[in-house]
């Protein structure tokens, strides 16, 4: 295969290193163009747009085409690429098209990425070809259902929405434009910018890598209070390029712009290097000097935005509760202890604050609160240094004891009457000590608060239960983030903590006439933090009406906060004559963005009938406005061509579970036995599953959405090799052999673990071999070598490899499955044990039905049943039947081990022991599953 590909990527782990001879060389004969783009999104987020050429001989033959001609990159043109987003008071609204021309006179393939920001709403995609438009629908998720089951069971990426970082997700497609034909994508979302640290912030990242023909990046800002500030830099400005950033700034108004001619790109006159290479940032803010804050009234609607200036900070209460259960050992507990020390450091000598830290025992630092003196800081300082990991998980009697601990300030009066009183509580697993129950802990939570302080949830890492703390947290006033296992988790702990530090105001209320007024957005908010703004926005009874009472009442430091005023309709086009002022109905979409936010925030929180309304008012404004969210699917059909019948595909918006559930560990169970994990009563799953195979060797089948799995080893001697996946319809094969101790251990039986893996994609042409010592690519005959020792990231035309050094590789087939692989290092002089390897399946539900081998059988879910436990030969790892594929078996509650994010100590799944090699589970007999080669794929 031959390939064009012009591709804008923003995210700065994916760059390609070309450092391997076979990308070099196969570059020499199929052209490969990498452009890399941080688009314009707003609160920091990017877009990706990609170009890819396909083309092959009518029997499919690669090689032949190879040989028989060059290609010339004039018959691929990239006609325009425009990203063009405009705020109006502050609610942002993003298109970016993109228009390519296919010269040449056979079909191509053409894949348009775009990353946005996960709290935008897709509003609208089209993709037009030779003139005719096929446009994305937005339908109710569950009517869309039948066509996203039929896009999974043909084995096509059902989902065009995926995670793909911490503050985005992506949208992607692909269509086959025929010979002399082109295409314009066109991809529109909105969002509503959210202030903070007293500033709203776009950032462009331009990365072309290669130089680009009618690029151009523009933004326009409309700001009718009047933009107080306006900064913009860039990382990759020089001298010559300085006069390309074009930046007009007027009271009200800003453009910004950046479009490269191709010579202003070049490195040099006659070279085709290129200069463009960072990051472009703007950051401002509005004018703010009315107490009563901003209100724009716009046909019939209206949008309040509140963050007075110039008010004095509140004290606070808080009390932080730390998690100190075994699965928070290592670097998370390093990183908690060093993120409290600053945070501690940071408190005002007015706050009065508190430390709980808690595994299966509670202990507080004080039995009450103290006030923030330096003395008290230090000794607190010094109670965080000696926290260590260790016991079970009880977060209801930790929570709890932190509500009785600010009540009882309160009701003595050692605190200030006008203070604001916050519990911040991190946690990285889901409870395993005292009341397990998560509605139980929620509902004991809520009562306890009874709404006189909030909660933050602050999640570490993947295993814990997400929805419980974002829900837990939104029932108190509070928030939940997530923090993410990374070498900043300590600068995002003290991140959250800067946004919460200094609450201006508390028991804020918003007052308007109701005979005026109605469909109003959140019109309490417990508290008003510095830096960040309260956005209120409702409809009018009256369109015609241009004015109306307003009321803001609230407890400031050192009184009653109370701002009333009169908002009247202003001229727009008077304030911006050369505009119909930007998209026209900004105010009623903001109206519906925001509502449409907090009914998916109630349907969370709220009693059994406030879900169902909420749910009900919320799908009927997406469904009205045409906003992909959690409650709509977009249904895209993509064209039919000669080559392939129509398509439909599903763009999901995804919750942050589902952004996580494909690729994260297992539930968290600290040290606790595997008893303690075991469900009460019987129950049947029918789920896709994450499978792994690990250790001794252990094979996984986790069940994410159940917080459980099942697990079985198998035993075999030393060199046996396995196939454990084989996907007939995509040529995928994997294969692993078995190595065995330096020698037996007399105390122990012989263990055998993976010490090779074979990875084929037979229509890729591709060929990997891993072990322990080096990793071997070829590549339609062309080859590499790279070692273990070696930070590498190679980006080849249909795989993608990132070396993790001394740790993990990461394989990425083009448009396909992702695998991970985990280096086991061992002490080299150790007596019995040696190096070994574990396999790690992510996107598994991207094979077709008919995979197979003894992982890829279980990637399209499995059936079964568990009865009630019961007493088994281990005190510790109870007993039960399990009746799955027509046989009941003796199955045992016991754990494996999860190396991802841990190689060295691993993390604990719970998971039902099949015994016997997995007969029952496993189709057919461990016979059927051995090869006599690494690379057969029969």
């Amino acid at each position: 295969m031959i390939y064009w590909n012009a591709y804008l990527s923003i995210n700065p782990c994916a760059e390609s290193v070309l450092a391997s001879g076979f990308i070099m060389t196969t570059m020499r004969t199929a052209l490969l163009l990498c452009i890399s783009v941080y688009l314009c999104i707003p609160s920091g987020s990017y877009g990706a747009f990609i170009i890819s050429r396909v083309q092959q001989d009518s029997d499919g033959t690669v090689h032949k085409l190879l040989k028989k001609r060059s290609v010339n990159s004039a018959e691929t043109e990239v006609q325009s690429v425009k990203i063009d987003c405009k705020v109006a008071s502050r609610f942002a609204h993003t298109v970016m098209t993109s228009t390519a021309l296919n010269k040449a006179n056979v079909s191509q393939e053409v894949f348009f990425e775009v990353e946005l920001p996960k709290t935008a709403f897709i509003t609208n995609f089209s993709m037009e070809i030779d003139g005719k438009t096929y446009v994305g629908e937005v339908k109710e998720k569950e009517k869309a259902k039948k066509q996203y089951e039929k896009a999974v069971s043909s084995g096509q990426t059902a989902g065009l929405v995926k995670a793909s970082g911490r503050k985005m997700e992506k949208f992607s497609v692909s269509v086959n434009i025929a010979a002399n034909s082109n295409i314009t994508f066109t991809l529109t979302y909105e969002e509503l910018l959210q202030r903070h640290f007293g500033k709203y912030e776009i950032m462009i990242r331009v990365k072309p890598k290669q130089l680009v023909q009618h690029f151009e990046i523009a933004a326009d800002i409309y700001e009718p209070q009047g933009i107080a500030f306006l900064d913009t830099y860039a990382t990759f400005i020089t001298n010559e390029l300085l006069p390309l950033v074009e930046k007009t700034v007027t009271d009200k108004k800003a453009h910004l712009s950046f479009s490269p001619t191709l010579d202003q790109q070049r490195k040099c006159p006659d070279c085709d290097g290129t200069l463009i290479d960072g990051d472009f940032f703007i950051k401002y803010d509005v004018n703010r000097v009315q107490d009563l804050g901003d209100i724009q009234i716009v046909n019939g609607y209206f949008v309040h935005f509140f963050a007075p200036a110039d008010l004095q900070r509140l004290p606070k209460n808080v009390v932080f509760v730390i998690d100190r259960s075994g699965s928070m050992s290592g670097k998370k507990m390093e990183q908690t202890r060093e993120a409290l020390q600053t945070i501690l450091d940071d408190l005002y000598e007015e706050d009065h604050f508190g430390l709980i830290t808690f595994d299966d025992k509670i202990v507080e630092w004080r039995p009450s609160l103290s006030n923030a003196t330096k003395k008290n800081v230090n000794a607190a300082k010094t109670f965080v240094k000696n926290i260590q990991a260790v016991g079970w998980t009880n977060i209801n009697d930790a929570v709890l004891r932190a509500v009785d601990i600010l009540t009882a300030a309160e009701k003595n009066k050692t605190v200030p009457g006008n203070s604001a009183s916050m519990i911040i509580l991190l946690t990285d697993g889901d409870p395993t000590f005292g009341e397990q129950n998560l509605d139980i802990i929620k509902n004991n939570v809520k009562n306890a608060i009874g709404g006189n302080m909030s909660l933050f949830c602050l999640g570490f890492g993947y295993d814990v239960d997400y929805n419980f703390l974002d829900v837990m947290a939104k029932q108190n006033d509070g928030l939940a983030r997530r923090i993410y296992e990374a070498s900043d988790a300590v600068l995002q702990l003290q991140g959250f903590y800067d946004e919460v530090a200094s609450p201006l105001l508390s028991e804020v209320h918003f007052n308007y006439p109701e005979d005026t007024v109605n469909s109003l957005t959140g019109s309490y908010f417990k508290q008003l933090f510095n830096g960040s703004e309260i956005v209120v926005a409702g409809q009018l009874n009256d369109i015609e009406m241009n004015d109306f009472a307003v009321e803001v009442s609230a407890q400031g430091a050192e009184n009653y906060f109370v701002a009333k005023g009169q908002a009247s309709a202003q001229k727009w086009d008077t304030i911006f004559p050369d505009q119909e002022y930007i998209f026209g109905d900004f105010t009623e979409r903001l109206w519906a963005y925001l509502t449409i936010q907090q009914l998916l925030d109630k349907k969370d929180k709220g009693t059994p009938e406030e879900k169902a309304n909420a749910t009900a008012e919320a799908l009927e404004l997406s469904l009205k406005y045409n906003f992909v969210t959690p409650l709509t699917s977009m249904v895209v059909t993509k064209p039919e061509t000669d080559e392939k019948p129509e398509d439909t595909l599903i763009a999901d918006k995804l919750t942050e579970d589902q952004r996580t559930g494909v690729s994260t560990p297992n539930q968290h169970t600290g040290v606790s036995t595997p008893s303690q994990t075991v469900p009460q009563t019987s129950y049947s799953y029918a789920s896709s599953p994450i499978n792994w195979v690990d250790g001794d060797p252990h094979f996984i089948i986790e069940l994410p959405d159940k917080n459980d799995a099942l697990c079985f080893n198998i035993n075999d001697k030393p060199g046996t090799i396995f196939n454990l996946v084989k996907d007939p319809l995509t040529g995928t094969v994997v294969n692993g052999q078995t190595i065995g101790d330096k020698k037996v251990n007399p105390a122990s039986k012989e263990n055998t673990y993976f010490g090779r893996f074979g990875i084929i994609h037979e229509k890729f042409g591709i060929r990997l071999m891993v072990s322990t010592q080096e990793i071997l690519v070829s590549e339609h005959g062309k080859q590499a070598k790279l070692f273990w020792s070696d930070n590498t990231s190679v980006k080849g035309l249909n795989m993608d490899l990132q070396v993790t050094k001394d740790r993990s590789l990461t394989v990425t087939l083009r448009n396909s499955v992702k695998f991970v692989i985990i280096l086991h290092k061992v002490w080299k002089k150790h007596p019995y044990h040696q190096d070994y390897l574990g396999f790690y399946t992510l996107d598994s539900h991207l094979f077709s039905r008919r995979v197979n081998g003894l992982l890829g059988q279980f990637y399209h879910g499995v059936q079964f049943e568990v009865s009630e436990p019961f007493a088994g030969k281990d005190v510790d790892k109870p007993d039960a039947f399990m009746f799955v594929k027509g046989h009941r078996l003796l199955v045992t509650r016991g754990w494996q081990k999860d190396f991802r994010n841990d190689v060295k100590n691993g993390e604990n799944v719970p998971c039902w022991f099949i015994h016997n090699n997995g007969t029952g589970l496993i189709d057919g007999d461990l016979t059927d599953y051995t090869v006599s080669g690494l690379f057969k794929t029969n």
